[in-house]
């Protein structure tokens, strides 16, 4: 399916709602062009000085055609931005539900995701309010206008009908096939710009501290030179499009003109339907007047929606089949076959290890080895092929949503929202008492008010305050299977023991699976697996307590 079907479908299910602005757009355009026939024939006929009574028809139609062509105007904008919205509306949460099972985030860059997620999705709006209202309305509108001026003068109906042609439908075309690309230019560069600039303000810090600003804003500034270069070149585009109308509309104009001075030197056509004739001709090229553009910018809107379909195609990270539902209590967890990776790089040959239900748990192995691959796969943000059992279970074959109920924790860079440290905290327990959460607070040793903000990314905070408010976020689910990827990472060690201490008190009778490269904190756990060449060795401990 095509980027351009995939935005027509996602518009399926408020077909009517378009249908119906269709008519009431092509009604306007109707009223117009009628509008501009009666005024020619009202003031030749009134040059003829006839009785006023015989032009008082003329007159009421005249304000009536006004009249509704504002009002079928107002109509068609109204349904047919509300449909459009209403389909964009669902294109998001469609996007936004398959970004949730998180595979997306890791396959695009950042600045080229936000691309995707507002310009790219904010073009199935402009494709169905540009790209197919006006078509349809031209297309109904302009077949009655040819059938008018064809029983005005046979020859200047077929003479507008090969005008309209043009500048409806070849000028069009042409204009589509050049926007090609351009459109992949447009897109190319919008989406450096974004990346660039993301990358830049995220890395602000490290770049004037290593010296490297100047050439990351030179980056930048190229990035947006380039964009302005080819938004130029489609402003041309545009530009052109517009002229060759104009210039159709013009000749078919004077065209007119002169066959119909001719009928009327022949006899076969009076001076009153002359001027009809002309001025109808005239107003018909105001049907076709917006294809062009649109035309132009279909091949930005096929790039967009190219690029949409990649983010919706993309595989989920689970494919859940298993009903069974998971346990909410302390279970065992056996692990069985795991082959996982990143890309196409498999880091996990094979994993097997158990967590017995309550027992603390940690893996180690060296950097690279698969650890937080190991935690990814349980917090369900990536896929992988083997077994993952807690309980009957197995967690592989349940969603996301689901598993997530049952096992929780820390990942290894956990996201602190731009919020208070109370709406932090509630996103794990939205109806957690304050009480409660300054309960868990004093657990994890983080002494903050539940008003405090923590700003963007947390900069508010130092690194341990924020990785003890994420351990704190976690406590507040209660899970069933607790994973904790490199939990103290950030903590000097007096403050990593105490907190430490404080998690595994808290998580007594709680599996916990502590992913860890600190030696120092295996002689609290009940098992430690060492992951090397891809598979995980249990490690014998020396203290009496090793081993449940």
């Amino acid at each position: 399916m095509t980027g351009l079907t995939r935005m027509l479908a996602l518009a399926r299910p408020r077909s009517a709602r378009f249908v119906v602005g269709v008519l009431w757009g092509a009604l306007a355009t109707a009223s117009g062009v009628g509008l501009l026939s009666l005024a020619a024939w009202l003031i030749a006929t009134a040059a003829t000085r006839p009785a006023v009574t015989a032009l008082s028809v003329a007159v009421v139609l005249t304000r009536a055609l006004g009249v509704t062509r504002g009002v079928a105007r107002y109509l068609e904008r109204l349904v047919t931005h509300d449909a459009a919205l209403r389909t964009l509306a669902d294109a998001r949460d469609r996007v936004y539900a398959r970004l949730a099972a998180t595979e997306p985030i890791r396959r695009f860059r950042s600045g080229d995701l936000v691309s995707r997620l507002v310009s790219d999705t904010d073009a199935t709006q402009d494709l169905l309010i540009r790209g197919l209202t006006p078509p349809l309305s031209a297309l109904l509108v302009g077949g009655g206008v040819v059938a008018l001026s064809t029983a005005l003068l046979a020859e200047g109906g077929l003479l507008l009908l090969g005008g309209l042609l043009l500048a409806g439908l070849a000028v069009p075309l042409l204009a589509a096939r050049a926007g090609r690309g351009p459109a992949r230019r447009t897109a190319t560069a919008r989406t450096e710009l974004a990346t660039t600039l993301v990358d830049t303000l995220h890395g602000a810090p490290d770049l004037i501290a290593y010296g490297a600003m100047d050439r990351a804003r030179s980056r930048v500034v190229a990035a947006d030179e380039e964009l302005t270069r080819v938004a130029r070149r489609d402003a041309g585009l545009l530009g052109l499009g517009a002229g060759a109308s104009a210039l159709v509309a013009g000749l078919t104009l004077w065209g007119s003109l002169l066959l119909g001075v001719a009928a009327v030197a022949d006899g076969r056509l009076a001076p009153i339907p002359l001027a009809v004739l002309v001025l109808t001709a005239l107003a018909a090229f105001e049907i076709v007047a917006p294809l062009p553009a649109a035309a132009a910018r279909l091949g930005a809107v096929r790039e967009s929606g190219d690029r949409l379909s990649a983010v919706l195609d993309t595989s989920p990270a689970t494919r859940p089949a298993d009903p069974t539902p998971v346990p909410s209590t302390p279970a065992d967890l056996g692990i069985r076959g795991l082959r996982a990776g990143y890309g196409e790089t498999e880091v996990l040959h094979g994993v097997d290890l158990d967590v017995p239900a309550g027992a603390h748990v940690a893996v180690v192995g060296p950097s690279g080895a698969g650890k937080s691959t190991l935690a990814g796969v349980l917090f369900r943000f990536a896929d992988a092929t083997g077994r993952v059992l807690l309980g009957d279970v197995d967690l592989l074959r349940r969603s996301p949503d689901a598993v997530r109920h049952a096992v929780s924790g820390v990942p290894q860079d956990p996201h602190v929202f731009d919020s208070t440290v109370r709406e932090n905290l509630r996103l794990a327990a939205p109806e957690a008492t304050d009480a409660a959460l300054r309960a868990v607070l004093e657990r994890v040793r983080l002494d903050l008010g539940l008003d405090e903000l923590v700003g963007t990314h947390g900069h508010r905070l130092s690194g341990g305050m924020r990785q003890r408010l994420a351990l704190a976020r976690a406590l507040l689910t209660d899970p069933a299977l607790l994973v904790l990827d490199e939990p103290t990472a950030h903590l000097d060690p007096a403050t990593r023991d105490a907190v430490l201490d404080d998690l595994l008190s808290a998580a007594a009778g709680r599996s916990t699976l502590l992913v860890t490269h600190d030696q120092a904190l295996l002689d609290r756990m009940d098992r430690v697996y060492e992951i090397r060449d891809g598979r995980a060795q249990r490690r014998a401990l020396s203290r009496t307590t090793a081993g449940r």
